[in-house]
């Protein structure tokens, strides 16, 4: 669709009309790329919103199914979806959202040598996968390419949310904050998780994808969101580089 499309002025008019974003950002937004790894609760709303925004091509990662389990939350999915590949079905709802969304499917999981030339060919990788063997090998991906990196996490009732980019001398990349080969990450499966908490830190980590790619705002590089939908509370924390970390003190 061309900047000069008619409908092109209608679908995105909102944008078009916000201050500080207008034309100039919904061309970046059309020229950007993003690689999803993980389409669950976190990947559903992102993949969707970057959709909808207008983002020009998505690449949506996964290995599993779609499980009846899933539906509680993953709202990329409905009934129908159940037992296809979680790539096939995100595919779908993403091109019947926006058709105007290129969108490539990488399904399995992505081995390190395969991540570090998949990272390259994007602008920005979202992370919203379940295990910390997949987030250290995206983050030594994004490190090693320079590619900015959203995290985000949700279980339970708590959500966090930031951003590591390697283009900015201070900031830390998530091996500055968790250990390799530590406690391993809690799953909701055992310990449950609000399917609305992970529609919000989704939604947040859309917006800073859009962010990051349009040039407009503030990103959350070196702030640490944490949202506790118990409460509604919000807390920001400051986040430092490591100059010990093995990962981005090395690269």
């Amino acid at each position: 669709m061309a900047v000069t499309d008619p409908d092109w002025k209608i679908r995105y008019s909102r944008h078009l009309a916000l201050p500080g974003f207008g034309t100039e950002g919904q061309e970046w937004l059309a020229r950007g790329s993003v690689l999803l790894v993980g389409l669950g609760g976190l990947g559903s709303p992102a993949a969707l919103y970057l959709a909808a925004a207008g983002v020009g091509r998505l690449l949506l990662n996964d290995f599993d199914h779609v499980d009846p389990s899933n539906l509680q939350r993953q709202i990329l999915y409905g009934d129908a979806s159940v037992g296809k590949p979680k790539t096939e079905a995100a595919a779908a709802a993403v091109k019947a959202l926006n058709p105007h969304c290129a969108v490539e499917t990488l399904e399995g999981r992505l081995d390190a040598a395969t991540l570090v030339g998949t990272v390259s060919r994007v602008d920005v990788v979202l992370d919203g996968s379940d295990n910390f063997g997949t987030r250290f090998a995206v983050n030594q991906a994004c490190v090693q390419s320079k590619k900015p990196l959203v995290s985000g996490a949700a279980l339970r009732y708590e959500g966090q949310l930031t951003v590591f980019d390697p283009r900015v001398a201070a900031s830390p990349c998530y091996a500055c904050l968790y250990e390799e080969g530590g406690e391993a990450l809690e799953s909701c499966r055992e310990n449950g998780v609000l399917s609305p908490l992970t529609g919000a830190i989704g939604s947040l980590m859309a917006v800073e994808a859009v962010k990051l790619l349009s040039g407009v705002g503030a990103p959350l590089t070196g702030r640490l969101l944490r949202y506790d939908a118990a409460t509604g509370d919000f807390h920001y924390s400051a986040i430092k580089r490591d100059p010990a970390c093995p990962v981005c003190n090395r690269t």
